[in-house]
């Protein structure tokens, strides 16, 4: 079976057009007849048609990938056989891989790469939950879509729990630029041997070259077993310089003991990253709101003493909350950037007024909460008001009596009169 635009598979797929070609088969875009989605259809390539080996590692990756869901894996949908020839249907992800990136670009910024490799990390602990080692974790298989959002593909040669090796002894699978020490010694691949790959991905990110090279795939295997592995340039932080050292180490036992393990320290990492790893262009994703620090810093020379050090431990607790990397100097009572956070200046606010409050002598026009007005407390403008309003009503009660008694002596006249009239 030869793939060309228009071939169906399984009367369901159809394919519009080559977008990749591997080792062992061509991806293509293909249309799902029945939901009109675009997918991949991963297919033999027509050269390895009827050879079993091929079909028996195609039939691998489809059982070993088959069922993993995770947001950062490819996931397949469907697989089958025709004619010597067999394909795997997968999700289509609209992006570019990894690889492509890094040859454009060379490096990679550690707030760039380390999100994409703890994202990598996480699918491969799904992986790993699951039995299976991929065995093959190189950038050219870590696709990145529109959003950022990395994933994981291509199991090939990827090993199950149970499964019967494919290849004849001395023989080892894998990439020899990603290839742990253990793996290129001929041993048993194992999940750590995935993570040493992570560690190679990183170094080259961040190095702008691989940590191993050599004039055959031979050499660069046992470069990874022999050589030790040169130093990360001292620019880059001290925390991402040890994290990939530990991934690169060449016993597995010195290596993060899990993939999971490695994602949440990778998050940690970035979170504290110095803010010179992140581009100084990008905007802002929320506006501080609150006074300028200058006027922090009167109200709080204007606090009693007592109330200064109160204030500025809270403040120093929002602070770290809000900005877990303060830059070298800073101290509790000093923000650390000039818009300040939202949390701080309502506290200063609130403390300022109450001590303002038990201070008569200090002048204040503030109004918006009713405490002071024309320089009087705000008891005493309640009382005067009070006053005034009893006053105003005993007036209008006085008015209301006196007109009432004139009436009735008005009608005591009359009406003898018009009795007598009447008579």
């Amino acid at each position: 079976m030869k793939p060309e635009p228009g071939l169906e598979l399984q009367g369901r797929y159809q394919l519009v057009e080559r977008i990749a070609l591997g080792g062992m088969g061509e991806v293509w875009r293909a249309t799902d007849l029945r939901s009109g989605r675009a997918v991949a259809a991963k297919i033999l390539r027509p050269e390895l048609a009827g050879d079993e080996i091929f079909l028996s590692r195609l039939r691998a990756e489809a059982t070993n990938s088959r069922g993993l869901r995770h947001p950062n894996l490819a996931m397949v949908l469907d697989s089958g056989e025709r004619h010597g020839s067999g394909w795997i249907v997968m999700e289509l992800v609209q992006g570019r891989a990894l690889s492509d990136i890094l040859a454009e670009r060379r490096t990679m910024e550690p707030g760039e790469i380390l999100p994409i490799l703890a994202q990598v990390a996480r699918a491969l602990q799904v992986v790993h939950d699951s039995g299976v080692v991929h065995r093959d974790v190189k950038p050219s298989n870590i696709l990145i879509n529109r959003e950022g959002l990395a994933k994981l593909t291509d199991f090939g040669i990827s090993m199950g729990v149970n499964q019967r090796p494919m290849t004849a002894t001395g023989m080892v699978m894998g990439t020899a630029q990603y290839l742990a020490p253990e793996q290129a010694m001929g041993n048993m691949a194992t999940p750590s041997g995935d993570l040493y790959a992570l560690g190679v991905i990183a170094y080259e990110a961040l190095a702008g070259h691989r940590p191993f090279t050599g004039s055959t795939q031979v050499d660069i295997a046992f470069a990874h077993v022999n050589q030790p592995v040169p130093p990360l340039p001292d620019h880059l932080p001290a925390e991402v310089r040890a994290v990939v050292m530990e991934l690169l180490a060449k016993k597995p036992a010195d290596r993060p003991r899990s993939a999971r393990e490695l994602a949440r320290r990778l998050d940690r990492i970035v979170v504290n990253l110095p803010k010179e790893s992140w581009d100084p262009r990008e905007a802002p994703a929320w506006t501080a709101t609150g006074r300028t620090p200058a006027t922090v810093a009167t109200n709080r020379d204007s606090r009693a003493p007592g109330a200064a050090e109160t204030t500025s431990a809270g403040a120093a607790t929002v602070a770290a909350r809000t900005h877990p990397a303060a830059p070298p100097g800073a101290t509790a009572s000093t923000p650390p950037h000039t818009a300040d956070t939202r949390t701080i200046p309502a506290v200063d606010h609130t403390r300022t007024a109450v001590v303002g409050a038990s201070s008569p002598a200090t002048p204040s026009t503030r109004h918006a909460s009713g405490r002071e007005r024309f320089g009087l407390p705000a008891g005493t403008i309640r009382i005067v008001v009070t006053i005034l309003i009893l006053l105003m009503l005993l007036a209008a009660a006085g008015t209301l009596a006196s007109a009432h008694s004139g009436v009735s002596r008005d009608h005591a006249v009359v009406s003898p009169t018009s009795s007598k009239e009447a008579m």
